[in-house]
């Protein structure tokens, strides 16, 4: 039976002991309707509430809760129970709460999470396998994010994502990482890799489909695209320097964003995501969705990304295409054509220079 997980969002005068009353009113009549709540979650601070349930379907959850106490949620998405630990660490009850009468969890599903790319510079056809190179280096980030107490959720060749309790520890984090990279790049000397961090935080379930979609979304965004190497959201900052003395680090290749500046990369590249691969797309396309002009758009572009509108286009479309490459969805021609390039020629012309070798010899070495 599949597992769900519902939001409540709930009035200031609202305690946990209220809301470890009403899940007692859920388990009570929960059989009814051929479900069963595994755990839940509370926020004081922001007042709101995360139940974890098994259940036929959504509309079951509703009529359960509408039945023991009328607290219908505002929003239910299907979950998978291990990703749910991978975030917040358990999908029962903690052992603490279990000897309370009530069952009290004051417990917040709110979670930093933090995006670690990891870029080639260069795609040579002579260079080591990423496995190889960057074994000791992953290691090492794993061992850090373990001491940081972060929760690895998911990891590729090139990508980490990562759930912290603490908006403190993922910071500290982040700075290790930081470091441990500027070492690492000093002493290798043939396969050079970008790393970039985004870090953002939010609430497990908001009116998208998968759980943290919002935050994960926008620290892939920040740590992709805005200059420097550790980029914060503005929410981050602020926690942080709530409980660091009203203070917020500040170095080399750490950005902190502001509220706007989030608005503006979730409006680029929602839109970019739906038109990139049109091959007739042009700057002007972009004036009206992001609610400025091309001047306007050139500035904003280049103060957050150091990169032009057409930069940014094709950089963006280069990407697909590398993907494309590697998963063999098609042969050269046809990947310069399904990712928005005007001709095959102009294409590898764009990869060489890009990633340092041609397409088709990018595509030989992976064979």
């Amino acid at each position: 039976m599949p597992i769900f997980m519902d939001r409540h969002d709930v009035s200031e005068a609202v305690t946990a002991e209220n809301v470890a009353q009403i899940h007692q009113e859920d388990l009570k009549i929960q059989g009814e309707f051929g479900c069963r709540g595994l755990t839940y979650w509370f926020d004081d601070k922001r007042k709101t509430a995360f139940c974890l349930i098994e259940a036929p379907d959504a509309k079951a959850i509703q009529k359960m809760h509408d039945k023991a106490h009328g607290q219908v949620p505002t929003s239910i998405i299907e979950v998978e129970p291990s990703i749910v630990e991978s975030f917040l660490g358990r999908i029962q009850d903690p052992e603490r709460a279990r000897d309370t009468g009530l069952n009290i969890i004051n417990d917040p599903a709110f979670r930093t999470i933090m995006v670690i790319s990891l870029n080639r510079i260069t795609l040579r056809k002579d260079s080591r396998p990423f496995k190889t190179s960057f074994e000791k280096f992953d290691q090492n980030i794993q061992k850090t994010l373990h001491s940081h107490e972060g929760n690895l959720v998911r990891q590729t060749d090139d990508y980490y994502l990562i759930s912290f309790k603490s908006v403190t520890n993922a910071v500290h984090a982040a700075l290790d990482i930081q470091r441990m990279n500027r070492e690492f790049m000093k002493n290798e000397k043939k396969d050079k890799m970008n790393i970039k961090i985004g870090l953002s935080a939010g609430v497990p379930v908001t009116e998208k489909q998968l759980i943290f979609e919002d935050s994960i979304k926008l620290a892939e965004r920040i740590a992709t695209l805005i200059k420097g190497e550790i980029v914060v959201s503005a929410e981050v900052k602020e926690l942080y320097k709530s409980e660091n003395g009203n203070t917020f680090i500040k170095g080399k290749g750490i950005t902190s964003l502001m509220e706007p500046d989030e608005k503006f990369i979730t409006l680029l590249m929602d839109y970019t995501d739906k038109v990139w691969n049109d091959a007739n797309l042009k700057v002007d396309h972009f004036c009206k969705p992001l609610g400025r002009s091309k001047s306007q758009l050139y500035r904003k572009m280049i103060l957050l990304t150091g990169q032009s509108p057409n930069t940014f286009i094709k950089d963006y479309r280069l990407k697909e295409a590398l993907k494309s490459i590697q998963k063999r969805v098609g042969n050269i021609s046809e990947i310069a054509f399904t990712t928005g390039f005007s001709s095959p020629s102009y294409f590898t012309k764009c990869f060489k220079k890009k990633f340092g070798l041609i397409p088709a010899d990018y595509l030989n070495a992976q064979r």
